[in-house]
């Protein structure tokens, strides 16, 4: 056991004028298995990248041990798995790789196929396998779940849950439950470190976000009041000053001891009214700072003249002669929020394309509804670049609403000027989700949509999507939107 020790932390891109942390300071202990979360664009990555030592900062990172970084370069993908592996460890026993291949339930046979060949879910485990053959180090593990399908979820928490000495970072409320014992959270204005699961941070942060905006409610009371006992009391002062000064005028004697002390006993009585106002603003201040916003999301579904929008039945489609998907069947109505499930390579996207109208082969019968309108959230982002403005032109959407949709979603301002291309992932994601939100459609098709955005925008969406019940076909791996969402399933192969 070791302790890692932040302090002072300073941090901003080159050109930019807002830092992503400022004097930051914070400690953790090298056995901790501790999950980082945090808003999309709040610095997670980069928090990583300053540990691992890649930017220049001020302040101080002390640490007895090394950090490594997952995901991290492979080199040439048409290698072996097993050379893949030597590159990145200088130095293992073979029985040790053996052994972390048996709990990701990898087969041996995996290392001697050239890397390229393996799926999202076979080189994530590899790598990450890899990692924890390393001695004496740190390791930081960013957003290891992304394409992953539930099983394969379910199976890295559980190797994760085994281990210590890492950092998470995650969006997935159920995996990070899964697998970690700590919390560390980049808030608008400070960071924190919290024991526990991420259930219990969010439940602890609730109980905060409540705490303190029944303060702010009755200091914004205390203030009103205190601003008003200020204004009567210098009305008060003013009047005693201008008797004193009339009663001269009109050449009576005024007992100005009296009357002068009367008029600054008012007045000090003003100035400690100030003052108390002026520590209640102070107060009030502190208050709110890292509460999170999270506006309500909206949608306008068009209606649709029937009540089935699309039957398929006994549907296979096949790549090269190969089926992807067989013998599927199954229909969607109105308002319903169907997930396709199913291992990765089953031939969930594939279904989606084909009711999108991509060129495909297929058997059996796929009936779409005349003059049905789509909205597509692809699982791609590396299309997306250019200014907001210019994407919202050629998507065809009001780009008020547009921009306003991602305001909501926790993007700044100064996020509007910036090309699409420099966004983190998380908020290109975003990009596609708004952009969906703003068109009327009657079926609306997303293909992992919540891959590397925030746990709060995944909340705002689900409250969203139970609230105006768009139609929706949908393919997530997030254990708690699916089964919050999903109205019906379409199981392919074994899930």
């Amino acid at each position: 056991m070791s302790l890692i020790n932040i302090k002072n932390l300073t941090f901003s891109y080159d050109g930019s004028h807002d830092p992503v942390f400022e004097n930051v300071s914070f400690q953790i202990d090298s056995d901790w298995k501790l999950g980082l979360t945090g808003r999309n664009g709040r610095g997670k990555t980069t928090l990583l990248n300053l540990l691992m030592g890649k930017y220049e900062y001020s302040g101080t990172i002390h640490a007895s041990e090394g950090f490594d970084y997952f995901p991290y370069e492979v080199g040439d993908m048409n290698d072996d798995t097993l050379t893949v592996i030597d590159r990145t460890v200088s130095d293992y026993e073979y029985w040790r790789l053996q052994k972390e291949l048996s709990l990701l339930d990898v087969e041996e046979e995996v290392l001697y196929r050239p890397f390229s060949t393996l799926s999202n879910g076979e080189r994530t485990k590899i790598l990450l396998a890899a990692l924890f053959l390393k001695e004496a180090r740190f390791l930081l593990i960013d957003e290891p779940t992304n394409h992953l399908d539930m099983e394969a979820r379910e199976l890295v928490g559980r190797y994760l849950r085994s281990k210590k000495g890492f950092i998470l970072v995650s969006h997935d409320r159920t995996f990070l439950d899964q697998c970690v014992d700590h919390i560390l959270s980049i808030n608008k204005n400070n960071i924190e470190v919290q024991k526990g699961n991420f259930s219990s941070w969010q439940y602890n942060k609730e109980i905060q976000d409540q705490f303190e905006l029944a303060e702010n409610e009755k200091l914004k009371k205390e203030i009103k009041g205190l601003t008003e006992a200020a204004r009567r009391t210098a009305a008060w002062s003013d009047k005693v000053e201008s008797t004193k000064n009339g009663l001269l005028l009109s050449g009576i004697k005024a007992d100005k001891g009296y009357t002068g002390h009367k008029a600054a006993k008012m007045m000090k009585r003003s100035k400690n009214l100030e003052l108390r106002q002026e520590n209640a603003i102070e107060e009030k201040s502190k208050l709110l700072k890292n509460l999170e916003t999270a506006d309500d999301l909206s949608i306008k579904p068009l209606g649709y003249h029937s009540s089935r929008l699309v039957e398929a039945e006994g549907l296979s489609i096949y790549y090269d002669g190969r089926p992807a998907v067989e013998k599927v069947s199954f229909s969607i109505d109105s308002e319903d929020r169907i997930a396709i499930a199913g291992k990765n390579g089953s031939g969930k996207s594939s279904i989606m394309k084909l009711i999108l109208g991509e060129n495909l082969t297929f058997t059996g019968n796929l009936r779409i509804g005349s003059k049905l309108i789509l909205s597509y959230v692809s699982q791609e982002t590396s299309h997306l670049k250019g200014n907001l403005k210019d994407y919202a032109a050629s998507e065809g959407i009001d780009e008020s609403l547009f921009k306003a949709i991602l305001r909501k979603l926790d993007f700044s301002r100064v996020q509007f000027e910036k090309d699409i291309s420099d966004f983190s992932e998380g908020q290109k994601k975003k990009v596609l989700i708004a952009a969906s939100l703003c068109q009327k459609a009657h079926l609306y098709i997303w293909d992992e949509p919540l891959n590397f955005i925030d746990v709060i925008s995944r909340m705002q969406i689900e409250e969203m999507l139970l609230k105006y019940k768009p139609t929706l076909l949908f393919v997530e791996h997030d254990a708690a939107f699916y089964e919050n969402i999903a109205t019906k399933k379409v199981l392919l192969g074994s899930e």
